[in-house]
């Protein structure tokens, strides 16, 4: 079957031509390694959670911190901003999953179960339900309201580090350090595909905002992968290092960040690498310290914030002067070709 795929197209179709992103501000505030970020709905804040236990929120025009929220007693891992009420979701490496009321700026719920660290989470687009990933090999749904745990997904051998959910089947995409990637039957809460293809822990997905794609990163490489039954499209490779984050906008612009501190940046398309970032660390942080953890884009997608392990929170805009002329695609099938076979 590949063969012929490979007979059909044998190279690379010509990549669309992106802006280079630039780093334009860098906010400072947390004591510890910023984890996790999300950007609310109204797109006028963003929150982020950090190894010194605390989530703060930061005005997404000027990058001034409105607020501090403390409650976690560990690294907070993972943060949520609720589209359809005024809630906040955060969990982290003290196993807890707290639900915060933005009107009071206080937790108002507690979502128990989980036996070791939770590293991420995800509010369903429609449902009122979250989803929350751990240490312990397993993914858990929960009744926002009521506080129950409708589902526990068991069937990951290894810590779950990543999940992301979409209002199409399958509702609910898990990765794992067992290297394997689960697509899940939210109403039955069972496994309806698992995706073998990588060879090393996947610690980040992408879902694409306009197909019905996703995107996987693991140290191996970027798998791009279709729904509902996760066929393999492509490999992007080159990212040479563990990938701990991915974000996709719907200008086809896949953002991968990894633990040394790079950052590239693909055309989700051909999967062709446009640019590579090293920003650079910050004074006083050790360059050990380099290190992106988590990257989003803001709801009007002209901005990428990246979190970091040199305690800053990064933001990049794409350079309004380059031009296809000034930063031209350096892009020749023929090395491609040779490269695919």
């Amino acid at each position: 079957m590949n063969n012929i795929h490979f007979l059909k197209n044998p190279t690379m179709p010509k990549p669309q031509w992106h802006a280079p992103w630039k780093l334009f501000r860098v906010i400072s505030g947390h004591l510890g390694w910023v984890r996790s970020i999300a950007v609310e709905p109204g797109n006028q804040w963003f929150v982020t959670g950090a190894g010194d236990r605390t989530i703060k929120i930061w005005d997404l025009a000027s990058g001034k911190l409105k607020l501090s929220l403390t409650g976690h007693i560990s690294t907070v891992r993972g943060v949520a901003v609720s589209t359809r009420s005024p809630y906040l979701f955060s969990c982290g490496e003290d196993k807890q999953v707290k639900c915060w009321d933005l009107e009071y700026n206080k937790v108002i719920r507690h979502y128990h179960g989980h036996l070791s660290a939770v590293y991420d989470l995800d509010l369903h687009p429609t449902i009122d339900v979250l989803v929350t990933c751990s240490r312990d090999a397993t993914a858990r749904v929960w009744d926002i309201r009521s506080k129950a745990n409708v589902h526990t997904l068991s069937g990951h051998t290894n810590t779950v580090a990543t999940v992301r959910c979409q209002a199409a089947e399958p509702q609910i995409i898990t990765g794992s350090h067992d290297s394997t990637i689960r697509l899940w039957d939210l109403i039955a809460g069972k496994t309806r595909a698992t995706l073998t293809n990588h060879k090393k822990s996947v610690r980040a997905l992408a879902l694409h905002p306009r197909q019905y794609t996703l995107a996987s990163g693991s140290a191996d490489n970027i798998k791009q992968w279709t729904f509902p039954d996760g066929n393999f499209i492509q490999n992007l490779s080159g990212h040479n290092a563990i990938i701990n984050a991915m974000a996709v906008n719907s200008d086809g612009v896949l953002v991968s960040g990894a633990d040394n501190g790079t950052i590239h940046l693909w055309d989700w398309r051909t999967g062709y690498n446009f640019q590579r970032i090293h920003a650079a660390v910050q004074p006083g942080s050790l360059d050990s310290e380099s290190g992106i953890f988590a990257c989003m884009f803001d709801h009007s997608e002209s901005r990428l914030i990246t979190a970091e392990a040199d305690k800053t929170i990064k933001v990049y805009k794409e350079d309004d002067t380059a031009t296809e002329e000034s930063h031209p695609i350096n892009w020749k099938p023929e090395i491609l070709k040779r490269k695919r076979f």
